[in-house]
């Protein structure tokens, strides 16, 4: 059975299929019997088709096919289902059969919640899922409408993309529950992927939203759903003033009325994304954005982020898709940007450009410096590439760079363009020149060449200040060197930027003294703005974080950050952290002196998201980048100023929080505060202000079990007294990280032989497995990882396979001398990959993409 879908085979489905609509027919009236591995499906589609030869992509059994009600032979493999029709006239197409839940959040997703054991299901299909839940046509362009028929139980929230429109008695299920079939209104036509089913005994709240447009009134209905165990730590007025502000924000930016009818956001258990834009109904991921635990303003402010992303997508994406995933960017990069735009525009999160350099750019910035990135507008030859193209490129990168393409167009003209897209395109798909047609036309710019510069090439442009001073101490030449980009190292973009220069005042604080704004291009561009003025203590190159760039610091700068770093912009100071922390990526900056920069800066760091930044970066700098022979020493630095950080910041406050989290991360593997940290978990010391909540305790509980501190018992008996929903993964998690032969030869075993683990359960031990400081005891399994690669990709969803490859993928040191190409665990992944060149793309590139990673911290290690 074949399931990977090809570009070229949708391409010649395409061209012979023309459809109509889709009747979806499911029945999950019996989902509570754990016993009951499938449910009933049906789909009737209307179609035409110029050949008479159609296949339909359905992952399960087909127990019956007809045609215009007429029977015919099943001709099924399990993935697809290969149907005679009348050529070249419309008919209705009837394929039944059987789908099975999952455990693996890709398709029909069933979770039974561990606080209350009720059964809860959602669907989640992008790229190509729904499949597993309906027949159909799993390609983006082969739009349709839509109606949902769905049988469950009738006290059940059972909703889809449209509203319902009828309710039918069916009687009750085996479990005395009384069901019925609830209809859902026809949607506009839409993509498969986008479509929804969630039935469950959620809790719902109501709201809605209206607005004259046009003289005609549009009235939306809201309505938020989550499960009825995280009713009491919803925060359902947060979330209806932030969707209104969205709302308002998007209609007046993007002058086309919301087309999907209601708008229901529902927060879901054990998802594999952040968030999935269905029409009408957007799935969150409740582990991420329901706070049972304490959440700091920057997770607030990316729960808001995403938010706004989502519903950009209800015009970017849902009513204007791309063909195929070629032009992922057309909807993810522009859901990246317009979700931070609205959000600093819209909400309270005004500093919303801060987290976004911070979080999302450094993501990029990452992928982008791997052997496998690719260009904005990317090769995808099949769904399996697609999947892996969900990535930093796709998104951030993506987003950086529409966000330079703003300040070269304008902002005014550039959403008059996306007006003129969306009015022309609606409902419809597109590609790349779709949407250049109507930006050129409102700019009056030619964007071949930007087009060519930023979405065709690969790399992150490189630049570096010079400055050369004058006898009389002020600035001779301020010029800014370019390094090359892409493959060959030979692309020099167009970048219109900011070069801030700074004074540093007698108390250490940096203030800027000119806001140089300027175009880029070429090996080497002067400032000629700046000739004449006073030597800066600090230049930022890209302040104000216009463009996409990593940004190097003169010596001067470097000098001055070592002493201060004072300065009062956020968006500044993201800029020189993500600086800073390049180079240290680069091996040119230390990771002891990388830590002694955090250390001693955080302190001062009141941007919550910032100093999480910096302080995850310093973490890594010590464990990966560090030499072993100095890592013991920089944690137990990190350990300590931690722990000393907490105790001093204002109690209850975010800064408080980051501090105690990243203390118990570091404890994993550093035992120096074991005893302190019991202490604050039998209350025996009280830090004032630290919640002692489900997701703090277990972070505490984990690092005394990761240092063989924590016993079973123990870690069973706070099991025990957390009854929460996610306590039970918590728990997994902490008893898998135990330092000891047995359990790390349980957590391998569990998930190489057990198909039956769910996304959460394999996540949780493959992070028990790598915890760090435990590679003694993982080392051994190098070949057994190898071996397991190819049997576990061919037998597990690409999901399931995925969080195995990356989480047991080895973690290797380099000995003193040694030679990063020499390293055993280097010898051996490159020996893999020359020996199954033929394995899947997608296995290969995770591969390739944890190689290089590792690479480079042995890189870092052999020049500190």
């Amino acid at each position: 059975m074949e399931t990977n879908l090809t570009r070229a085979e949708c391409r010649r489905r395409s061209d012979d299929v023309t459809l109509s609509s889709y009747r979806v027919e499911i029945d999950v009236s019996e989902c509570t019997d754990p016993g009951v591995a499938t449910f009933p499906t049906t789909s009737h589609i209307d179609l035409a088709s110029r050949s008479g030869q159609v296949t339909l992509d359905f992952i399960g059994e087909v127990t019956g096919v007809e045609v215009d009600g007429e029977r015919r032979e099943v001709d099924a493999d399990g993935a697809r289902v290969r149907v005679e029709v009348p050529a070249g006239r419309s008919c209705t197409l009837t394929v039944r059969g059987n789908a099975s839940y999952s455990r693996s959040g890709e398709g029909m997703h069933r979770f039974v919640d561990p606080a209350d054991q009720r059964v809860y299901l959602y669907t989640q299909y992008e790229p190509s899922d729904s499949r597993r839940v309906f027949p159909c046509f799993e390609q983006p362009d082969l739009k349709a409408e839509f109606t949902f028929a769905v049988t469950g139980p009738d006290d059940w929230e059972i909703r889809s993309n449209g509203a319902e429109v009828s309710r039918d008695a069916t009687g009750d299920n085996a479990a005395g529950m009384a069901c019925s079939t609830r209809t859902f209104a026809t949607t506009p036509p839409q993509s498969t992927y986008l479509t929804c089913v969630i039935a469950g005994p959620y809790r719902r709240w109501d709201d809605s939203w209206s607005r004259t447009i046009d003289g005609a009134a549009l009235e939306i209905p809201l309505a938020l759903l989550c499960r009825e165990s995280l009713a009491s730590a919803f925060d359902p007025e947060t979330l209806f003033a932030l969707t209104k502000e969205g709302l308002e924000h998007f209609h007046d930016r993007f002058a086309h009325p919301y087309p999907w009818g209601k708008y229901d956001q529902i927060f879901v258990p054990e998802y594999n994304l952040g968030a999935m834009e269905n029409p009408g109904l957007v799935t969150f991921a409740d582990e991420s954005y329901v706070y049972e635990s304490a959440a700091t303003r920057s997770q607030l402010e990316g729960r808001s982020n995403t938010l706004m992303h989502e519903m950009s997508h209800m015009w970017f994406g849902d009513l204007v898709t791309p063909v195929w995933w070629d032009e992922l960017w057309l909807k993810e990069s522009f859901a990246d940007y317009m979700g931070t735009a609205a959000n600093a525009l819209a909400t309270e999160y005004t500093d919303a450009w801060t987290p976004f350099c911070a979080r999302r750019k450094a993501w990029a910035y990452e992928q982008d410096q791997l052997p496998t990135t690719h260009p904005i507008v990317a090769d995808i030859p099949d769904i399996e590439a697609a999947r892996q193209n969900f990535d930093g490129i796709t998104y951030a990168k993506g987003a950086s760079v529409l966000k330079q393409l703003v300040a070269y167009v304008g902002t005014e003209e550039f959403y008059a363009g996306a007006r003129r897209y969306f009015r022309e395109h609606a409902f419809s798909s597109t590609t790349l020149p779709d949407l250049l047609a109507p930006l050129e036309e409102a700019s009056g710019r030619d964007l071949g060449p930007w087009v060519e510069q930023w979405l065709h090439t690969t790399g992150v442009s490189e630049l570096t200040p010079r400055v050369t001073l004058a006898e009389d101490g002020t600035i001779a030449e301020l010029a800014i060197d370019q390094a090359g980009s892409g493959e060959n190292g030979d692309v020099w973009r167009d970048h219109r930027l900011v070069v801030g220069l700074y004074e540093r005042a007698e108390d250490d604080t940096l203030h800027r003294t000119s806001r140089l704004e300027l175009d880029v291009s070429g090996e080497v561009t002067v400032v000629a703005e700046a000739t004449g003025l006073p030597a800066p203590a600090l230049v930022v190159v890209n302040d104000d974080d216009l463009t996409y760039a990593k940004v190097r610091l003169d010596p001067q700068s470097h000098a001055t950050l070592r002493e201060t770093f004072a300065v009062e912009s956020s968006l500044t100071r993201a800029c020189l952290w993500s600086s800073l922390w390049q180079s240290c990526r680069d091996a040119l900056l230390p990771a002891a002196e990388y830590v002694d920069l955090v250390c001693r800066h955080a302190p001062g760091e009141g941007h919550v998201a910032l100093l999480a930044g910096a302080l995850a970066n310093a973490v890594v700098a010590a464990r990966d980048y560090a030499p072993p022979a100095v890592r013991a020493e920089l944690e137990r630095r990190l350990l300590d100023f931690c722990a000393d950080r907490m105790r001093a910041a204002e109690p209850g406050s975010g800064v408080q929080l980051v501090f105690a989290r990243v203390f118990a991360d570091v404890a994993l593997s550093c035992d120096a505060r074991a005893e302190e940290i019991r202490a604050i978990l039998d209350g025996e010391e009280q830090i004032e202000g630290l919640p002692l909540d489900s997701m703090m305790r277990w972070s505490l509980w984990r690092a005394l079990a990761a240092t063989g501190h924590a016993t079973i018992d123990d870690l069973d008996a706070e099991r025990a007294r957390d009854t929460s929903s996610p306590a039970r993964i918590r728990h997994l998690t902490a008893v898998a990280s135990r330092p000891d032969a047995a359990t790390k030869a349980a957590d391998f075993a569990e998930v190489v032989d057990d198909s039956a683990l769910s996304n959460e359960e394999v996540s949780a031990r493959t992070v028990g497995f790598s915890t760090p400081g435990h590679g003694t005891l993982t080392q051994r399994y190098l070949e057994p990882y190898l071996e397991a690669l190819l049997p576990v990709w061919r037998s597990r969803s690409q999901e399931l396979a995925t969080r195995m490859v990356k989480g047991f993928f080895p973690a290797a040191d380099l000995t003193p001398g040694g030679r990063v190409e020499e390293h055993p665990v280097v010898v051996a992944i490159r020996g893999w990959l020359a020996a199954d060149e033929d394995a899947p793309a997608a296995l290969r590139r995770l591969l390739v993409e944890r190689l290089a990673l590792l690479e480079r911290a042995l890189r870092a290690q052999a020049a500190a």
